[in-house]
């Protein structure tokens, strides 16, 4: 039966290159899939594609690293690090590629996730745009969207393979879609092949955390996993039938057991029975895991469901501005003082009339992780930081708030120390979840390629 090898190369945009290297020099792969995109690196792109129109992709040296490998095995590379601007990142690949000597490679970009530009034509349409999450009316934010892109699934990437592609770059896809594509692509199987895409599709979300799958971010026995310094990305050993082995490259760190995948299984599940992609709903109730040796773990029997009829768009609209402050107070009575800072800065914050929309206050060592959860009454701790943050409608009303802190050093309570200085304003970017029709946004996707 014939059988490919995928790894894993990256899990998030600031993910180590150094293991997606791992992959390629030791793991016998055709194939390196990266999940470069959070619906958080959306916004985060957005803000650099507002300070430089030809940025909005990812760069984060990925391409340095991976491609004189990759170009002398042989291996072609799947990303969705084009975030919001696909052709600024093949122009980058390019460029790179030319200046490292690599000729011959051909760079298939996809686009057509953006649907900003049509967002009023699509409401005439009868798109409704409510926030999947709170059911909101999306004229409560429409004057002030920034971005608009829908989640895509394989097929533009199939098609780039069909094309002869060495490197695909696409925008917002679904996370696990960039490791279904070269199976979909090698075997041949049809778009309604509902349990053999649950297969890749399953897989792909195994893999598409990096190092989550082999001891990375493990809750159970984390102490044992070996060479975490040096953590190996997950191997998928696929066969035409859907059937795979899990593993990861010799000789790197890590585990893979079934402790390890099965919790990775579950990460980012709502309904089990119903894990819902562009290609395909996955029954994540029906996969076998079964050991099958050292690090090594088998899975069979995935089942699959016909896709979706709507496609999930992330939109980003302009959201306030942040302003923030720290201060911080040693042992004793740290939590204490913290307190009492905070209700001096309230109290000259309502003298002055400043009222935020929004505010926010942390006590660091205390709270600032588990929040209301937090237990004990902190009596005794050796330090504590109070950090307050703001959400206002101006860039000017969000620099105030830094101003209140620094005379608390000699007016408040004793033993404060540094809190980072007067932190700029920032932009808050908040995020809008909607459906649309797949056929509206499947109409507009095109591959390009550019070769070197």
């Amino acid at each position: 039966m014939k059988k490919i090898r995928i790894g894993a190369g990256q899990g998030f945009w600031g993910d180590s290159p150094f293991p997606a290297l791992d992959v390629a020099a030791r793991g016998d792969v055709g194939y390196i899939a990266c999940d470069a995109l959070a619906e958080l690196t959306l916004a985060i792109l957005q803000k650099s594609r507002q300070k430089d129109p030809a940025l909005g992709y990812v760069q984060d040296g990925f391409f340095s690293v991976l491609l004189p490998v990759c170009k002398e095995k042989g291996i072609k590379i799947l990303t969705n690090a084009g975030g919001i601007n696909p052709p600024g990142a093949g122009r980058m690949v390019c460029e790179l590629a030319r200046g490292m000597g690599l000729g011959g490679l051909k760079i298939a970009v996809i686009t057509g996730d953006d649907i900003l530009p049509r967002v009023k034509e699509l409401k005439d349409k009868g798109v409704s745009f409510d926030d999947m999450e709170s059911g909101g009316n999306i004229a409560a934010v429409e004057g002030r969207i920034l971005f608009a892109n829908a989640y895509l699934g394989a097929r533009g990437m199939v098609q780039a393979l069909e094309m002869g592609a060495d490197v695909v770059i696409a925008g917002r896809t679904a996370d696990p879609a960039q490791f279904l594509a070269p199976m979909i692509y090698e075997f041949g199987w049809s778009w309604d092949h509902w349990d053999r895409l649950a297969s890749g599709i399953f897989l792909g979300h195994l893999m598409e955390c990096s190092a989550q799958s082999t001891g990375g971010n493990f809750s159970g026995d984390w102490w044992n996993i070996p060479m975490m310094e040096r953590m190996g990305y997950p191997v998928a050993e696929v066969y035409e039938n859907g059937e795979a082995i899990l593993t990861k490259p010799e000789g790197t760190g890590g585990r893979v057991d079934l402790e390890t995948v099965k919790e990775q299984m579950l990460y980012e599940v709502h309904d089990p029975a119903a894990y819902i992609t562009p290609d395909v709903v996955v029954d994540f109730t029906t996969p076998r895991l079964e050991a099958a040796g050292p690090d090594r773990v088998r899975i069979t029997g995935v089942r699959g469901r016909p896709r979706p009829e709507r496609l999930k768009v992330s939109m980003g609209y302009h959201d306030g501005w942040m302003g923030e402050a720290t201060v911080r107070y040693p042992w004793p009575d740290a939590l204490a003082k913290a307190r009492r800072a905070e209700e001096i800065i309230r109290k000259q914050m309502a003298m002055v009339g400043f009222q935020p929309k929004e505010m926010l206050v942390e006590y660091i060592g205390y709270n600032s992780l588990s929040g209301p959860l937090a237990w004990g009454d902190g009596a005794d701790l050796n330090e504590v930081g109070l950090r307050l943050a703001v959400r206002t409608e101006t860039k000017l009303d969000a620099s105030r708030l830094p101003r209140f802190v620094p005379p608390i050093a000699l007016n408040g309570p004793p033993g404060a120390t540094g809190g980072g200085g007067m932190p700029r304003p920032r932009e808050l970017i908040g995020l809008w979840s909607a459906l649309v029709p797949r056929e509206e946004v499947e109409k507009q996707v095109r591959v390009e390629l550019m070769e070197v």
